[in-house]
């Protein structure tokens, strides 16, 4: 068996430049990142043999990537920018900011951008083409126009949880999969950042441009990375600058008394506003690009405004007001709610909370806030309905955030492409199917690949939980980096098709390093990969009622793990039923927080979708669902099919040895053998749990245990 390299390349490895690498470029353009793309290419040359050029034209290329600014532009490149002006009724550069265009024109591959992030994500698009960006024909557009690319998302972000000190619960990444961090290690910078370059490049292959280096739950090592520590983060954005990735820190509420020695840290008081305008003041001196702040406060423990009776918008003002004048945001993470619940008390709802919290907000924040709202409403559950906080606050930028570490989703032992779930909850439309989409919020009027609507004047984007760790694959099961390819390909162009962004995937990691044969190579991945998010979801938790894990972890079954604690995750199974109504009629009333049609359609027991029933609804067992199956036989048999797909899967990659690296198809093998193993132990939890609750056995006379 072989030993795979140190670290895996991913969806870049140098076969992916072949292409590029062989061909004669031409490179145009000043500034930082525009060097990267130089660079980039100079790399691929060296491998495979081709030559890149920066500055004057002085002979034939292959491949043009150019600024608009660059003076003088190759005649073909001026005539691919004039058609396009022309065909948009433009007279001056209109590109967009971090856009592109890329066009074959003569013979030759031309990309052009407005600015040096536009020209770096041009040539990723490049790789990503392969030799297709150099074919005769016309690339992907019946014209001989250009293709114009611009991201739907202003702010594609990342927040890693990862602590500085190693947590005694939590450890050094909390809710990590993939080992340790690659930022930090046992209470200390990690003093050699070239595994930080390869991340900056893979994420901005896949368009991510900023991302938080340390966890939302600030500890006191990492509240000191605002101040006397802060050269760490400085040495982590001079890594990712040439990346066109900037930088955020999660601080915490109570900085100004925990670091400043201040006695009170009332977002009203001046001297509290004194001391962040200052310490803020050398954050920018220190590193010019940095993206901002992220907050968790009043939230699980985590200290904020509440304490000084202030609310969240007093909270998110204050920092949101040192930052403006560096053009800062502050991400205000609206996770709020309550954490000691009487199980008993079934008018108290935490799926109300941060509508009940934020709602009331509209309309108070500074542009320069950026209200970021979990898309579910309760905890990144593998099936919940969108959050209503994201239809209630149109005077607020939003951002939608989306867990890609797999906490509640197999937490990287399972195969679970999240890809088909996000692109669901972005294409969700609140307001009904003519109204806009839960992406065009989170886009606000940024447009672009998008799509056509727009809400706010500029949304919050998206932002993913990272899923990445220093284990050799980055993210611990080899397929799980397809979810972290998604997420920055779905900030980009939120209506991609799930099953593309994988063939693209498939095609960056694999099939330039593949010796086999490479469609079946494809088959394989597909089939494995395409269904597993709704095969993870039959064996776990069923209809939409969520959690059923065992506590503090997360992993594995434990039907009553929470039940009776104060989390607010219960799912009141009892002899006669289960699920939570939270109808306006008889329950909490948290369907009421939904525009309509969706008010209405989740309030009704006829009309509400059966894969959300047990979210909205408390039901008897003996419920006909609006697929024909009663609640019961619904449960038996997602869970035995659920399990017969884990282990078809297996099959599968079983025959596929031969296609693949040894050394990762090992990996993968073990981690579906683990599949399968917990599988099968949630389908005996769950069914032998329901059977004895109701006293119905399964109609298909299987083995319950």
């Amino acid at each position: 068996m072989t030993t795979p390299d140190p670290v895996h390349p991913a969806w870049l490895p140098p076969e992916a430049f072949r292409a590029i690498g062989s061909r004669r470029t031409l490179v145009l353009g000043d500034g930082l990142l525009a060097g990267t793309v130089h660079d980039e290419v100079a790399r691929a040359c060296a491998r495979y043999g081709g030559r890149v050029r920066r500055g004057a034209e002085d002979g034939p290329h292959d491949l043009v990537l150019a600024l608009t600014t660059a003076e003088p532009l190759p005649g073909l490149a001026e005539a691919v920018l004039a058609d396009f002006r022309r065909e948009a009724g433009l007279t001056e550069r209109a590109i967009g900011a971090e856009g592109y265009l890329v066009a074959r024109r003569g013979g030759v591959t031309v990309v052009l951008a407005d600015d040096p992030a536009g020209l770096l994500y041009g040539l990723f698009h490049v790789v990503r083409l392969g030799e297709r960006a150099f074919a005769a024909e016309p690339l992907l557009v019946p014209r001989r126009g250009a293709e114009h690319h611009r991201p739907a998302m202003r702010r594609r972000m990342l927040d890693h949880w990862d602590n500085v000190d190693v947590h005694p619960v939590m450890g050094q990444v909390e809710r990590g999969y993939a080992g340790g961090s690659i930022f930090w290690h046992d209470g200390a910078p990690r003093g050699d950042l070239t595994r930080v370059r390869s991340y900056a490049r893979l994420l901005a292959a896949c368009g991510v441009n900023a991302i938080s280096v340390n966890n939302v739950n600030v500890h006191a090592t990492e509240a000191r990375l605002l101040t006397d520590r802060l050269g760490d983060v400085a040495a982590i954005a001079d890594v990712l600058r040439p990346y066109g990735i900037r930088v955020h820190l999660s601080v915490g509420f109570a900085s100004p008394v925990v670091l400043g020695g201040l006695p009170t840290a009332d977002p009203l008081d001046e001297d509290v506003r004194t001391w962040w305008a200052c310490v803020t003041q050398r954050v920018y001196d220190t590193i010019p690009n940095f993206g901002g702040y992220v907050v968790k406060a009043d939230s699980e423990g985590q200290p904020g405004p509440f304490a000084y009776g202030r609310d969240h918008a007093d909270g998110a003002n204050l920092l949101a007001e040192a930052l403006e004048p560096f053009g800062g945001v502050v991400h205000w993470r609206a996770f709020v709610y309550n954490h000691r619940q009487d199980w008993r008390d079934r008018t108290t709802d935490r799926a109300r909370a941060a509508y009940d919290h934020f709602a009331p907000l509209d309309g108070r924040f500074r542009d320069n806030v950026i209200v970021q709202v979990k898309h579910g409403p309760i905890d990144f559950q593998v099936r919940e309905p969108v959050s209503p906080v994201i239809a209630a606050m149109p005077a607020t930028r939003l951002a939608v955030e989306l867990q890609v570490t797999q906490e509640y989703t197999g937490q990287q032992r399972h195969v679970c492409y999240l890809a088909p779930m996000w692109r669901e909850v972005l294409g969700f439309r609140p307001w009904g199917p003519d109204g806009a989409a839960v992406a065009d919020v989170a886009a606000g009027a940024a447009g672009g690949d998008g799509g056509p609507h727009g809400r706010a004047p500029d949304g919050g984007g998206l932002v993913g939980v990272s899923n990445v760790g220093d284990d050799p694959y980055w993210t611990g099961h080899p397929l799980a980096q397809a979810n972290l390819y998604a997420f920055g390909r779905l900030a980009w162009a939120p209506w991609t098709d799930p099953a593309a962004i994988l063939d693209e995937w498939i095609d960056l990691t694999f099939m330039p390093v593949a010796t086999g044969d490479a469609e079946r190579l494809r088959r394989t991945l597909h089939a494995i990969m395409d269904g597993s998010w709704r095969t993870y979801e039959r064996y776990t938790a069923p209809l939409g009622v969520g959690f059923m894990v065992r506590p503090g972890h997360h992993y594995g079954p434990d039907v009553d793990g929470y039940e009776y604690t104060p989390w607010g995750t219960y799912h009141f199974a009892d002899r006669d039923g289960v699920g939570v109504d939270r109808t306006r009629a008889t329950g909490t009333g948290f369907t009421g927080q939904y525009p309509p049609p969706w008010s209405e359609v989740y309030e009704s027991l006829d009309r509400c979708p059966d894969e959300l029933l047990l979210f909205f609804h408390h039901v008897p067992y003996g419920h006909v669902l609006r697929a024909g199956s009663t609640v019961i036989q619904h449960v038996y048999d997602t869970h035995f099919d659920g399990v017969e797909q884990v282990a078809e899967a297996r099959r599968r990659w079983e025959e596929a040895a031969g296609l693949f690296d040894p050394s990762l198809h090992a990996r993968v093998k073990d981690l579906l053998d683990e599949q399968v193993r917990c599988a099968v132990e949630w389908r005996d939890q769950i069914n032998a749990y329901f059977f004895r609750k109701s006293g119905v056995p399964d109609a298909r006379g299987r083995r319950i245990p």
